[in-house]
């Protein structure tokens, strides 16, 4: 009986032990669209994003601000004629054309660079992943708790994405 028991105690302690021979290269954290925005890949984009819509954004923005002062002017107390009030009425719809039409093309812009990422990503996941044996790998944002830092490897996969580019 008392055999059973030591059997027992051992097999609970080498149960309860087991956590504490992981080692901190097995688990470490990755903020994978941080390693993706940080790239260079990832700037010439949203460059390239902001050059092809610049002209509607600059409409946009001179649009809003004409908006904004009719607005003041009509809550100030002045009565607008009808003309002004069918002016304040297509400028609203052209504002939020523009508006639709901007987010349209970001998305498109995210996705197509999303698209010729992923692979690449995959990639320098893969590698950082060989070389530091890691079997446990968590975004930031599913972190809880922690004892102490986990290897944050962000850096170390944008480096990567930059040299495949």
């Amino acid at each position: 009986m008392r055999k059973l028991a030591a059997v027992l105690c051992l097999g609970l302690m080498g149960i309860l032990a087991w956590p504490l021979h992981v080692q901190a290269a097995d688990v470490a954290m990755l903020d994978w669209q941080k390693a993706l925005l940080d790239t260079d890949a990832a700037q010439r984009s949203m460059n390239q994003f902001r050059n092809s819509t610049h002209a509607k954004q600059q409409e946009a923005e001179s649009l809003g601000q004409s908006l904004q002062a009719t607005q003041q002017r009509f809550q100030d107390g002045g009565q607008p004629s009808q003309a002004e009030q069918q002016d304040f009425r297509a400028k609203r719809q052209r504002f939020e054309q523009l508006r639709r039409e901007i987010l349209q093309a970001r998305q498109e812009a995210e996705q197509r660079f999303l698209t010729g990422a992923k692979p690449k990503l995959d990639q320098a996941v893969q590698r950082v992943i060989d070389r530091h044996d890691v079997q446990v790998l968590v975004a930031p944002q599913g972190v809880v708790h922690t004892e102490g830092d986990l290897p944050d490897l962000t850096g170390e996969v944008t480096e990567i994405l930059n040299s495949l580019n």
